[in-house]
């Protein structure tokens, strides 16, 4: 049996969500008839040497180029065909509208797909990309009705999650401990890049407006927080008078053990920007067994279309204060039956399992495989 050779691209490995989500499905696929590839522009990045354990073969090369001189982007294009030829397929994982990599394999010869990853389409560059591929995959239904609508090309892959890696399991101690909290405490939960989209001082404002009432509640915030707009948060959160209840834990690799310990897990994405693909920060919380809060916005009301009364509005810190109080004062049963729902939910839909078998029929869609 003929195996497919399929090139992974993705300009870097610096920040490891979109370089994890990739590596999961070429790791996965059906080794009888694909044969993975990666194609990165450095070995630089905390996870490159994560992908490079992974046995599959890695290939550095500046795959992609400037298009803003289209006589000379074209030329550099042309001369990059040589390095997507061998492939029978390429499959972009590029956050941005850049489209000279399926230029490239438009010249090559080489069918070329991409992963549309958030709402960003602020370009006529995303016009451009998507005339030349292939086929794409959109992660939510309101990216198919707002970019791809009557596009045959386009298949549905929302992200999936590993259900051996997130589930229910028991309370990290020892994590209660590093941060001097006990069992007694609820937790709230956010885990996400901290940029201005996440809405995260609405999620603090919210807090901060019941916290007085529900005196055993602390709100930690997990994520990178060296850049100026978590830096502003955490000034604001220092004037508060419930400061030592917000707390900063920076970038950690343990999400699961945070899982372990939160009561309640809350994704405050704005309404606005780029707003989300499908978040897997979500999908892991209620793989793990953690009651889910979420904004109602692309890419999360899909994940939680069948439990909408988990939805607050967007930016709304009033909305959100509500949700909060509702869920604090569930009771044991009521929480056990929504956690319940939700890792039904995740079973039917959001599996690490089901994304690749979406992946291998897209692919096979693309090739014309039988």
């Amino acid at each position: 049996m003929k195996k497919y050779k399929i090139l992974f691209t993705i300009p870097n490995f610096d920040t490891a969500g979109s370089g994890k989500a990739m590596l999961k499905i070429a790791q996965r696929l059906d080794k009888n008839l694909f044969e993975p590839h990666i194609a990165c522009t450095h070995n630089k990045g905390v996870f490159f040497k994560t992908v490079e354990e992974s046995g599959i073969p890695i290939h550095i090369y500046p795959y992609f180029h400037s298009m803003s001189s289209k006589l000379k982007g074209a030329l550099k294009s042309w001369q990059n065909r040589k390095f997507f030829k061998p492939y029978d397929l390429v499959h972009s994982f590029h956050y941005s509208d850049d489209y000279s990599e399926a230029l490239s394999s438009k010249f090559a010869g080489t069918p070329w797909v991409y992963v549309k990853k958030n709402m960003n389409w602020n370009s006529n560059a995303w016009n451009l990309r998507t005339r030349l591929s292939t086929a794409i995959v959109a992660q939510n239904t309101d990216m198919i009705k707002q970019f791809f609508k009557n596009d045959e090309r386009v298949s549905l892959i929302p992200r999936g999650v590993d259900t051996q890696e997130f589930k229910p399991q028991e309370t990290s101690d020892s994590l209660l401990k590093e941060f001097n909290l006990n069992k007694e405490h609820k937790i709230i939960l956010l885990v996400a890049n901290l940029v201005p989209v996440k809405g995260v001082e609405f999620l603090v404002n919210a807090f901060e407006s019941i916290c007085n009432k529900y005196t055993d509640t602390v709100l930690m915030i997990v994520g990178d927080d060296s850049h100026e707009y978590a830096s502003q948060l955490k000034v604001n959160a220092k004037y508060s008078i419930d400061k030592h209840r917000i707390i900063f834990t920076g970038k950690r690799p343990d999400i699961k053990d945070f899982q372990s310990i939160a009561k309640i897990f809350v994704l405050p994405t704005l309404n606005k920007g780029r707003q989300e693909g499908s978040p897997v920060s979500l999908l892991e919380a209620m793989a793990s067994g953690t009651f889910v809060l979420a904004s109602n916005v692309a890419g999360i009301r899909d994940q939680l279309s069948e439990i909408p009364e988990q939805l607050f509005e967007p930016g709304d810190s009033n909305s959100l204060a509500i949700k909060l109080e509702q869920a604090l004062n569930l009771s044991d049963s009521e929480i056990k039956k929504a956690e319940d729902k939700q890792l039904e939910l995740i079973q039917k839909y959001y599996t690490l399992e089901i994304e690749v078998k979406k992946h291998e029929e897209f692919y096979k869609k693309a090739l014309k495989i039988k």
